[in-house]
C-alpha cells in the first residue's frame, strides 16, 4: 500500500516540478521568532549548541528528531523512522528519563510529561522536519527560566515565519535491510511534505501537510512463557537457541513482525505585528495509526504447519509453554491537537513582555489487541481495548525582560508559569477487538498534577571581562484526583480506590560566573539546584494488559539535583573549540524498570526510587567551518560520562553499579564538503559504547535482543541543486549494516532519495 501511495506522490511531484521549473525562484528570506543565546553575555548560563539549516545539509533528515541526533551528549532512541517512542536523553539523564528533558517548537511544548519511558517520547511529529529553521540545545538546569525538567537539557526548535509568498514541496523514499534471528527482509517507507505561506502587510500565515508512512523491522523477539509445559507434547523445530541479555541460553521462537505506521500532520501558523508587538498562533493536528499484524512464529510441527501456541512444545528434548498472546496482533490510532499562542512586545525602551499559552489534547487514543494470532487454530474475535480519556495538558507563562536595570549591563528576567496535566487510562475486555467493541472494564486509573512557578534571574555584565548571573525559581507542586480500580467481581458496582492528594514547595537557586581573559577565550562556571517533580503516570498509572503491566507509586518524592558545569571556550577562525566538565548529584532518582525476565510473556513496569546517583563527565566540541579547507565544514563532539549509584539503602547491593542506559563514551562527527554552490557531499559517524539496561548490571551480554550494545554507525549524503528551485539528494545511514540493540534493534542499512521544490 505504501508503494502505491508513494508512486502517486512521486508522479505528482515530478509533474509539478516539470510544470513550474520555468518559474524563477525568489530569494529566500528566513525569519524566526526566537534568538540564539549570546555566548559572551551574562544571560548565557547554560552551555549551548546551535544547529542551523546550513548545518543540516549532510544529515539524512526525515523526521524532526533527526536534526539533533549528532549533538553533543545527546541520544535519540528512535527504533525506526516513524517510531512514536523516539525518546530523548541528554548528559546524565538517560533515554528513558524522558521527563528530565524539555522540547519546545515555536514556544509550544513538545515534551510529553504525561507518561515516561518509551511512552514519554516528545511529540516530535507535531512539527515537521521540513519547516525547521534552527535548533538550539541548552544543557543542564542552569537558567531560572526552566523547571527541573531541564536537568538533562532543553531543545528549542524555531520554524521559519514567512516574509513573502512561498511554496515548498518535498518527498523522500527510504528503504532498509534487516537480517537477524528469524527475520530477513527489506522494509520501506516514504515521507511527503508541502507548505504554503505568505505575508500580507502585518499579517503572515503558514499552512503545511506532512505525511509519513513506513514499515519497521520487528521490534520484539519472543521467548517462551514461564508456565510449566502440560499435556501431550507438540514436536516442533525452528526455534533459535541463543543467549539473552544476561548470558543465559534462551529459546527464541518468534518475533512480533513488521509494524506499519502512518502519520499525518496538519499545521497552521498565523502571525500578526502591530506597533512594537507581535503575535504567533500555532495550531498542529496529528493523526497517527499503527498496525502490527504480521507476527512470525519460527516453529513448525512435524507436518510442516506453523505452531502459534501450545501448552507443551518439544524441540530437541526441550519442552516449553507457548502462550497465544505473545504472537497476537494489534492496531492503534491516536489523534492529538496542540494550540499555542505567543505574544511579545515592548512596554518601554528597555523592557519587553512575553506571554505564551498552550493547550494539548489527546482527542482519541485507542489500541485494540487480539488474544491470539488470527492464524492460531484457537483464535477467536476476543481481545482487549485500551484508550485514553480526557488526557492532556495546559500551560501559561508571562515573562518580563528589562535591560539596564539601575545600571548599564544589568538585565532582569522575571516570570510566572502554571501548568496542569491529566491522564486517564481505561482498559476493556472486548468480544470483538477488531471493531473496537468494549465489554467489561478490566482496568481503570488516572490522576492530575499541577505546578505553579515564579522565577527571577539577574544577569550582570560587570565589565568587558567579568559577568555574573543570579537566579531563583520557586515552585509549588500538587498531585490530586488520583484513582485506580480495585474491583470486586462479586459485587455489581465497579469499585475505585482514591489516592490522597499531595503537595510540596521547592526553591531552586542558580548561579553563574564568566571570565574572558582575552577576546577569544571564555571560562564559565555554573551551579544550580533543580527539582524534578513526579509525573502523572509515575504516581497513578495502574494497569495490566496481555503483554504489559504498570505499577505506579503515589509516594514518590521529587528528584533533587545539584548540577555543576565548568566550560572553557576558545573562538577560532570559522568556529570554536569547547570543553565542558560537568557533575550531577541527584537524590530520590525515579527510575522506571521493566521486568520481562521473570515472565517473558508480560513486561512489568515499576517506578523505583534510588537514593542517590552521581554523574561526572567531560565533553570536547569542535564546530568549525572551513577546517583544513575553505570548502570543508565539521561538527565533532566526544563525551565521557561515569554515572554511578552512590547510595541506595533499600538495596545496598546496587551501590557502585553503573546507572542504566548511560554509556561511558559517545561521539559524533558530521562533515560537509561544498564542491561548488550547487553540490554538497557529507559524511557522519555516530558512536556509543555499551551500557547496562538494569539497575543490577547483570545484563552483560552483547549483540542480543535486550542488550545495550555499543554501536558505530556511518552515514553518507550528497545533495545537488538542479536549479534555483529544485534539489535532489541521496543518502545512506548505517553504511556497514551493523546489527545492534538498545534493547530493541536499531535499523539496518537505510537508503534515502529526496526531491524538493521551492518557489
Amino acid at each position: 500500500m505504501y508503494t502505491q501511495k508513494f508512486s502517486v506522490f512521486l508522479v505528482s511531484l515530478t509533474l509539478g516540478l516539470v510544470s513550474i521549473t520555468s518559474i524563477s525562484a525568489q530569494e529566500e528570506t528566513l525569519h524566526v521568532w526566537g534568538k540564539q543565546q549570546d555566548s559572551r553575555a551574562a544571560s548565557y548560563t547554560n552551555p549551548t549548541s546551535v544547529i542551523t539549516q546550513e548545518d543540516m545539509v549532510s544529515i539524512n533528515v526525515t523526521t524532526t528528531e533527526d536534526v539533533v541526533k549528532y549533538e553533543p551528549s545527546l541520544v535519540i532512541r528512535r527504533r525506526f523512522i516513524g517510531d512514536s517512542n523516539g525518546t530523548l536523553g541528554i548528559r546524565g539523564s538517560n533515554m528513558f528519563q524522558t521527563s528530565r528533558s524539555m522540547v519546545f517548537a515555536d514556544g509550544v511544548p513538545l515534551h510529553y510529561f504525561l507518561e515516561s519511558r518509551w511512552n514519554g517520547a516528545p511529540r516530535w511529529t507535531m512539527v515537521s522536519a521540513s519547516e525547521i529553521a534552527q535548533v538550539e540545545v541548552l544543557y543542564g538546569p542552569f537558567s531560572a527560566e526552566y523547571s527541573g525538567n531541564s536537568m538533562g537539557g532543553v531543545v528549542l526548535i524555531e520554524t521559519a515565519i514567512p516574509q513573502e509568498r512561498e511554496f515548498h514541496i518535498d518527498g523522500t523514499f527510504f528503504t532498509q535491510e534487516f537480517d537477524d534471528y528469524g527475520f530477513d527482509d527489506n522494509v520501506s517507507g516514504f515521507k511527503g511534505f508541502m507548505s504554503f505561506g505568505d505575508k500580507v502587510g502585518d499579517l503572515s500565515y503558514f499552512l503545511s501537510y506532512n505525511h509519513l508512512e513506513n514499515d519497521s523491522q520487528p521490534q520484539i523477539f519472543l521467548t517462551p512463557g514461564r508456565d510449566e509445559p502440560s499435556g501431550p507434547s507438540t514436536v516442533a523445530n525452528g526455534a533459535i537457541i541463543d543467549s539473552n541479555s544476561t548470558g543465559s541460553d534462551t529459546i527464541w521462537f518468534g518475533d512480533t513482525g513488521v509494524v506499519n505506521t502512518i502519520t499525518d500532520n496538519y499545521k497552521f501558523k498565523l502571525g500578526y505585528d502591530f506597533g512594537n508587538w507581535s503575535t504567533l498562533l500555532n495550531i498542529a493536528y496529528e493523526d497517527r495509526s499503527s498496525s502490527r499484524d504480521s507476527a512470525n512464529s519460527y516453529l513448525k510441527d512435524e507436518a510442516g504447519n506453523t505452531v502459534w501456541s501450545a501448552t507443551n512444545v518439544e524441540q530437541n528434548g526441550q519442552n516449553f509453554f507457548l502462550s497465544p498472546k505473545q504472537l497476537n496482533v494489534s492496531e492503534a490510532d491516536r489523534e492529538s491537537l496542540s494550540i499555542g499562542l505567543r505574544i511579545k512586545g515592548e512596554i518601554s525602551e528597555n523592557s519587553q513582555l512575553e506571554f505564551t499559552i498552550n493547550r494539548f489534547d489527546i482527542l482519541h487514543d485507542e489500541e485494540r489487541s487480539s488474544a491470539a494470532n488470527p492464524s492460531d487454530p484457537d483464535y477467536t474475535s476476543a481481545g482487549e481495548v485500551e484508550e485514553y480519556k480526557d488526557s492532556g495538558w495546559k500551560t501559561a507563562e508571562a515573562k518580563l525582560t528589562s535591560d539596564n536595570i539601575g545600571a548599564t549591563g544589568v538585565q532582569l528576567i522575571a516570570g510566572v508559569r502554571h501548568e496542569t496535566y491529566e491522564l486517564n487510562n481505561i482498559g476493556y475486555d472486548s468480544p470483538d477487538y477488531a471493531s473496537g467493541a468494549k465489554g467489561d472494564i478490566d482496568n481503570l486509573s488516572g490522576g492530575k498534577t499541577a505546578i505553579s512557578a515564579i522565577y527571577s534571574q539577574l544577569n550582570w555584565d560587570i565589565n568587558t571581562q567579568w559577568d555574573m548571573a543570579f537566579g531563583l525559581r520557586y515552585e509549588h507542586f500538587k498531585s490530586y484526583g488520583g484513582y485506580y480500580d480495585e474491583n470486586d467481581t462479586t459485587t455489581p458496582e465497579f469499585e475505585l480506590t482514591s489516592i490522597p492528594s499531595n503537595s510540596t514547595t521547592k526553591a531552586s537557586p542558580k548561579f553563574s560566573v564568566g571570565y574572558q581573559p582575552t577576546n577569544d577565550w571564555l571560562i564559565r562556571y555554573s551551579i544550580a539546584r533543580a527539582y524534578r517533580f513526579p509525573i502523572v503516570e509515575e504516581l497513578f498509572s495502574q494497569y495490566e494488559k496481555y503483554n504489559s503491566a504498570s505499577i505506579a507509586n503515589p509516594e514518590l518524592k521529587p528528584e533533587n539535583g545539584l548540577h555543576h558545569n565548568l566550560m572553557f571556550d576558545k573562538l577560532i577562525e570559522g568556529g570554536y573549540l569547547r570543553i565542558n566538565i560537568f557533575q550531577e548529584t541527584v537524590k530520590n532518582v525515579i527510575e522506571s524498570q521493566t521486568d520481562n525476565i521473570t515472565d517473558p510473556t508480560t513486561s512489568v513496569r515499576t517506578f523505583v526510587p534510588v537514593d542517590e546517583v552521581q554523574t561526572s563527565g567531560i565533553e570536547f566540541i569542535a564546530n568549525i567551518m572551513g577546517v583544513f579547507n575553505p570548502q570543508l565544514d565539521m561538527r565533532f563532539n566526544l563525551t565521557y560520562v561515569d554515572s554511578e549509584i552512590t547510595k541506595n539503602e533499600p538495596d545496598p547491593a546496587l551501590e557502585d553499579n553503573q546507572f542504566p542506559r548511560t554509556p561511558h563514551w559517545r561521539s559524533n562527527l558530521l562533515t560537509t564538503y561544498h564542491i561548488n554552490t550547487q553540490w554538497d557531499v557529507g559524511g557522519s559517524i555516530q558512536y556509543a559504547s555499551n551500557s547496562f539496561g538494569s539497575l543490577d548490571n547483570k545484563d552483560k551480554e552483547d549483540n542480543v535482543y535486550g542488550a545495550q550494545d555499543a554501536y558505530t554507525r556511518l552515514g553518507l549524503k550528497t545533495a545537488y541543486a538542479i536549479n534555483n528551485n529544485t534539489k535532489v539528494s541521496l543518502g545512506v545511514d548505517n553504511l556497514t549494516n551493523e546489527i545492534s540493540y538498545v534493547n530493541h534493534p536499531w535499523p539496518g542499512r537505510t537508503y534515502y532519495l529526496n526531491m524538493s521544490y521551492d518557489m
